[in-house]
């Protein structure tokens, strides 16, 4: 099983969740210091953001 890659539909929720968590850590942190505001709609652009870099990177 070394050459497995898993199932992607567990990959995808796997990276949807933690990219999440990280957005919302980085937005919350960017707020406090008063570089943007945090709302949803900014948590939901640093995640998809940082979800197509980890795509790419491990792609």
């Amino acid at each position: 099983m070394p050459n497995s890659k898993g199932d992607p539909r567990v990959l995808f929720v796997m990276n949807l969740v933690l990219s999440v968590a990280f957005a919302s850590l980085a937005v919350w942190g960017l707020s406090y210091l008063g570089l943007v505001a945090f709302t949803w709609q900014t948590v939901a652009a640093a995640a998809g953001l940082v979800m197509v870099l980890t795509y790419l990177v491990v792609w």
